[in-house]
């Protein structure tokens, strides 16, 4: 969490309605023959008049088995339900940061990561990007 006007944002961000940018990213790596780390990245940035009020981001990690599952269906269990699970401590992490460094909370709202896996892959046929090679998969 940063507040790099503090500690003038702090008087003022009590009577503004700040902008917030949300953004997700979701890695993957493969740890060994079935085992994957999944790293879920949310940044915020609220800003007002072209300030910025406060950066909160977080990594939060999991480590995943994987099962007797295809090969193909790999990358959307590591980009799509790793991530669900993840998500909601991760979103408390960004509430508890933006709370305590003096704002009001921010819930980052649900995200549709299967949605998210299907822009990705949409993006990558436009750019002419196969299937990773090395177990290694990354969405935005």
């Amino acid at each position: 969490f940063e507040n790099p006007r503090a500690p003038a944002s702090l008087a003022d961000g009590q009577n503004i309605k700040p902008k917030v940018d949300v953004s997700i990213d979701v890695n993957a790596r493969r740890m060994q023959e079935r085992v994957f780390e999944v790293v879920l990245r949310i940044r915020a940035n609220a800003s007002h008049d072209d300030a910025t009020l406060f950066i909160a981001e977080v990594e939060y990690a999991g480590v995943f088995t994987v099962g007797d599952v295809p090969e193909e269906a790999i990358e959307p269990v590591l980009l799509v339900h790793a991530p669900q699970l993840l998500f909601p401590f991760a979103r408390a992490i960004i509430a508890d940061n933006v709370r305590n460094g003096g704002f009001a909370p921010l819930l980052v709202h649900p995200i549709d990561f299967a949605a998210l896996y299907r822009q990705r892959k949409q993006q990558q046929k436009a750019n002419g990007q196969g299937e990773r090679k090395n177990g290694e998969a990354a969405s935005d």
